[in-house]
């Protein structure tokens, strides 16, 4: 308060020429940084604009490199204004891309699709990208040529259902697509290759996202029955990432609770005493896997290495393990906190762990920037981030830098000038009161 009235105080003692020449001064160097901004502002949409305009061109490559540029544009700033202008067209070209590119021009359509879901946010254009999606990726996913491209697909399909979906029935539909990239024998069109290391954990990873927003109690037990046996035979496999996602997707099963929905053993029947006898075989089922999983992974949390091709992970499976030897022990979920601008986003579920990790691999070099501003990122971690300034205001360009920042900017020149001038003034002041004052 005292520096702004100092500040009034020296304003006033300029005369009226000097003040309206200072005006003058920062009128124009205020309409040339708002210039310069919206300048910035129109270039980056103009770019966004050229390359959905590459995507109509027949050259694959020239699409490709339009896709690219275009994750690049939406991991850096939340483009709501270019989703509320081109949120259709972006949405048609891109499966389009499913439907008819490449490998790479496939994985990269489906990334822009996740980040355009992402970037709506949860509502009616959300739920159209499901809608509109499910059917070109279900296709896509029956050929199981490229890790790649698959991986991409799930992940994207993983992601405009945890953002569009508006039913559980929607989840489950989509969580079954997954499956049955895995289980082929659920879908009658699936090819039959044995699916790679790389694909069983791009499987697990996306059905376990989706399953930490479905209540145990709304899942269909005819779908999901030996999931418990799948994922616990997964934890023999060789490939550490595999055994680490199914390890972690049968924590979040024991999680979510209602097991006998994924036991394998659950039946029905009119008689009340064969019924009793059913539960009480299904309870036995239960204690029997559970007490399995336990051994496997108590056997895992203190593997001594050679059972992995890559034993740089070693440490990490050791320590994933013994977070869920300690839940299923003990029931206590892994704490865990990543530090964005300066706040700490923390976990202390299972759910919110998967939800963390699989958006972070997602999102990239745009976790940061989306956990900041993206306010349906918020809601899920309730998460409240500091309040920044505007993007334009914090994300200065080089030229801007030199223009306004340095030293020799046009800014700081003024700034300069005009302490100077109070300065010069100040001083004029103190030498007249000094002459014709009283002395001290």
């Amino acid at each position: 308060m005292g520096r702004r009235s100092s500040q009034r105080r020296n304003a006033a003692m300029l005369d009226s020429d000097d003040t309206d020449s200072l005006s003058s001064s920062s009128t124009t160097r205020s309409d040339m940084m708002l210039s310069g901004l919206e300048e910035v502002q129109f270039d980056k949409e103009t770019v966004l604009d050229q390359c959905v305009d590459a995507l109509y061109e027949k050259r694959g490559s020239t699409r490709e490199k339009a896709l690219t540029s275009i994750i690049e544009a939406f991991n850096s700033n939340i483009q709501h204004e270019f989703v509320e202008k081109k949120f259709a067209t972006l949405l048609q070209l891109c499966l389009s891309s499913i439907r008819r590119g490449s490998s790479k021009e496939i994985a990269l359509a489906s990334h822009v699709i996740g980040l355009l879901a992402l970037t709506a946010g949860p509502g009616d254009k959300a739920h159209e990208i499901l809608e509109e999606s499910v059917k070109p990726i279900s296709v896509a996913l029956k050929s199981r040529s490229d890790n790649s491209k698959i991986s991409s697909l799930l992940e994207c399909l993983a992601i405009i259902t945890f953002v569009g979906g508006k039913e559980p029935e929607e989840t489950e539909e989509s969580m079954q697509l997954m499956w049955q990239v895995i289980n082929p024998k659920l879908g009658p069109n699936v090819a039959t290759a044995k699916p790679s290391p790389v694909m069983i954990t791009a499987v697990v990873s996306s059905w376990s996202f989706l399953l930490t927003t479905m209540d145990g109690w709304t899942l269909n037990p005819k779908s999901w029955q030996g999931s418990i046996s799948y994922f616990s035979n997964l934890l023999d496999k060789e490939d550490r990432s595999v055994r680490i996602a199914a390890g972690e997707t049968l924590a979040l099963v024991f999680e979510v609770g209602s097991l006998e929905k994924f036991s394998g053993e659950s039946k029905e029947s009119s008689d009340s005493s064969a019924d009793e006898t059913n539960k009480s075989r299904e309870l036995l089922h239960i204690q029997g896997l559970r007490a399995k999983v336990l051994n496997q992974v108590r056997t895992l949390s203190a593997e001594a290495g050679g059972k992995g091709s890559a034993k740089k992970d070693l440490n990490n499976q050791r320590n994933t393990f013994r977070d869920i030897l300690e839940f299923l022990e003990d029931g206590y979920s892994p704490e865990t906190s990543v530090k964005i601008g300066g706040l700490l986003l923390s976990t202390s579920t299972w759910a919110h762990l998967i939800q963390l990790n699989f958006l972070k691999h997602f999102l990239g070099g745009g976790f940061v920037k989306h956990m900041q501003e993206n306010e349906f990122l918020h809601d899920v971690f309730g998460f409240t981030p500091k309040k920044n300034l505007p993007a334009s205001q914090h994300r200065v360009s080089g030229t801007d830098k030199r223009m306004y920042k340095s030293p020799n900017s046009i800014l700081n020149k003024a700034r300069t000038q005009f302490l100077n001038k109070q300065r010069m003034l100040s001083q004029d002041k103190n030498v007249g009161y000094y002459e014709g004052g009283d002395e001290f």
